[in-house]
């Protein structure tokens, strides 16, 4: 069975940092791009960026870029989102999902998902 696992989320102040971890079992996950989405109370699920199957190549929208960063460990079948400076507009359900596509944005070339942490950002 192929599972993808999210973990990290918690609750946190803001101008805090945390980071949420993608573990992978039964998908490679250097085979395939990894993106993180976000979905807020009342919202529609939003990307918050990708990298690539060698890491070597990042995207992030401009709500997140300068503040979140991803990072891959191959050698562990992970995939980690660095989230710092947070902001109580971060606040959401975290998801990490695999795609065959490159630097896509869209949830819909995303093939599979895991079932997401929720992050709080609040004083």
């Amino acid at each position: 069975q192929v599972l993808l696992g999210v973990s990290g989320g918690g609750l946190v102040q803001p101008g805090g940092s945390l980071t949420l971890s993608c573990a992978a079992s039964g998908r490679t996950l250097s085979n395939w791009y990894v993106g993180w989405f976000r979905q807020a109370p009342g919202k529609e699920r939003e990307f918050v960026g990708s990298i690539s199957k060698t890491g070597t190549i990042t995207d992030y929208p401009d709500s997140v870029k300068g503040r979140f960063a991803i990072s891959r460990d191959n050698a562990e079948n992970t995939v980690d989102l660095q989230m710092n400076s947070l902001k109580p507009e971060d606040t959401a359900i975290y998801y990490c999902a695999t795609s065959p596509y490159s630097r896509s944005r869209r949830d819909m070339d995303y093939d599979l998902w895991g079932q997401g942490t929720r992050v709080t950002v609040s004083s």
